[in-house]
């Protein structure tokens, strides 16, 4: 209840300090609906990508900041800074229950998130500032780049780690970690951590850039490169998102470029739709919805790519 009404509050905020603009609408979408009728359209299509992206195993960002992007007449600015609040409502929602369950492991988290928070603002001035042309090519050569990385990832429950590195020891990134399901304990440790640490600085720099959250690159990083457990991956990344997107945040917020008449259906749209999503998740097909998320994520791609071209 705590969580619900101050994700209430954070929004009322955000609704009440800039809905004044809504008048003008500096989105792109002055012509066509009224600012309501985009505000109710994006909270339809936000509350299927919300069940979409709880089916397929994405995060809600991944999803938003392309199809939005692609397919409604915001500027990218603004689909970018709501991107970040999207995933980060998520985040937050989940945090503190997977760090209390012992699920999140904030040893392992701490070194990783302060690096990509860094490079998150670095990546967040960047964006803001290169033309949208060549923000629209990146971003659709980086949702295209995702769509691979879908097909060809490949996920180890528990990786067999023989001795930590010297630096994650230094830093006790390990821990003992409770599987739930099976009862089993598995004393984890990681290694390639000087890898790890770089791949994360290009991680929080393309999350800030492009307003996507980055749980599609953090697991296979954690994971497959470092060798932690599947869901201590999967928990570890969810409560990173947190820490990286709120950094990245609080530029666009600083630059003007978060609108509450984006941001708010958006994020009630993914929340909403997620619930429901959790609900369908026992009796849906996930390799199908899987594969229509590839789908839907080539189109925007595409799309995102097109765009950058001016065509």
């Amino acid at each position: 209840m705590l969580r619900i009404l101050s994700l209430a509050a954070f929004t009322l905020i955000l609704l009440n300090a800039d809905l004044a603009l809504a008048a003008d609408l500096p989105t792109g979408a002055e012509e066509g609906l009224p600012w309501w009728g985009w505000a109710a359209l994006l909270f339809v299509v936000t509350f299927f990508l919300g069940i979409v992206a709880v089916l397929g195993g994405v995060g809600g960002g991944v999803l938003f900041v392309p199809i939005v992007g692609g397919f409604f007449p915001f500027h990218l600015d603004f689909v970018r800074g709501a991107g970040l609040l999207v995933a980060l409502a998520g985040a937050l929602a989940a945090g503190p229950g997977l760090l209390s369950s012992g699920m999140a492991s904030l040893r392992l988290a701490a070194p990783l998130a302060l690096l990509a928070s860094a490079s998150a603002i670095a990546g967040a001035m960047i964006g803001l500032a290169l033309p949208t042309n060549v923000v629209q090519l990146a971003l659709g050569t980086t949702i295209l780049g995702i769509v691979v990385l879908m097909f060809l990832a490949k996920k180890s429950e528990f990786p067999e780690v023989a001795k930590a590195d010297s630096l994650s020891a230094a830093l006790k990134m390990n821990g003992v970690f409770t599987d739930a399901y099976s009862g089993k304990s598995v004393d984890w440790r990681v290694h390639r951590t000087p890898q790890g640490l770089a791949m994360f600085v290009v991680i929080g720099l393309m999350a800030g850039m492009f307003g996507l959250g980055a749980g599609w690159a953090n697991v296979p990083v954690l994971n497959l490169l470092m060798g932690a457990p599947l869901k201590v991956s999967v928990a570890t990344s969810k409560f990173m998102l947190s820490i990286v997107d709120t950094a990245a945040a609080w530029v666009y917020l600083n630059q003007g470029a978060v609108l509450a008449i984006i941001a708010v259906p958006s994020i009630i749209g993914i929340m909403l739709g997620s619930l429901v999503g959790v609900r369908l998740l026992k009796r849906t097909n996930a390799s199908v919805v899987r594969k229509v998320v590839i789908g839907m994520l080539l189109l925007a791609g595409g799309r995102a790519l097109l765009k950058g071209l001016g065509i």
